[in-house]
């Protein structure tokens, strides 16, 4: 995945996201900034308005509310490593992030989706609730996640790829848990290597960086 678009991969990224929440009862659909300077940052504005959001930084992530700090933790996105990072960090690095988040790397194997032959990493055939990823074969992009979590099966799928400045972006992504979707995010806007302020991925700066939107 690293070798194939190393040289190419965009570097920063912006788009809005419209976000449909289901939980129970009516679905939430909400408007979400999001911006990444690769690799291992990520910025995610869930509202504008009151500054709230949260903030990947490596190994770290923050949570934010009313423009402050809620939160902050030891931990990585797993998206982000599968869905960009892997194609602008040194293998070895990810490598050991994945370790990390639980994947076992001795196990691969080839699978189907969507018609296509992918790779599957982290579990044997037939085992699907085991921590796995699923990469496309052809085109070596990321395009699904499962996992068990608190709440149940989870399965996160990457959808409607699009090229992108010598790179490619998902444009859809679905969650679902125990076969019911909870999460869909569709994303406008999309732009890539645009100069973006360190101050966006600063904690300290949350809420006075100027945001890129604006």
């Amino acid at each position: 995945m690293h070798d194939r678009y190393a040289q190419s991969w965009y570097r920063t990224l912006t788009f809005v996201q419209t976000t449909t929440l289901t939980r129970t009862g009516a679905p939430i659909v909400q408007t979400w900034y999001e911006a990444a300077t690769l690799p291992g940052r990520l910025r995610i504005d869930t509202n504008l308005e009151t500054k709230s959001g949260a903030m990947y930084a490596h190994d770290s992530v923050y949570s934010f509310a009313d423009g402050k700090l809620a939160r902050a933790d030891s931990g990585f996105n797993d998206l982000l490593v599968l869905g960009f990072d892997v194609y602008t960090q040194p293998p070895s690095q990810t490598e050991s992030v994945l370790r990390h988040l639980g994947f076992d790397l001795s196990k691969i194997h080839l699978g189907t989706w969507n018609g296509d032959t992918v790779y599957v990493v982290g579990a044997q055939r037939g085992d699907t609730t085991t921590k796995q990823f699923w990469v496309d074969r052809q085109k070596l992009l990321f395009v699904r996640l499962l996992a068990r979590t608190p709440r149940g099966q989870s399965d996160i799928r990457f959808n409607k790829y699009e090229p992108l400045a010598g790179g490619w972006i998902a444009a859809e992504v679905e969650q679902f848990v125990n076969g019911n979707r909870v999460l869909l995010e569709e994303y406008r806007d999309i732009k890539a290597n645009m100069p973006l302020s360190s101050a966006l991925f600063d904690p300290k700066e949350w809420s006075t960086a100027t945001h890129w939107s604006r």
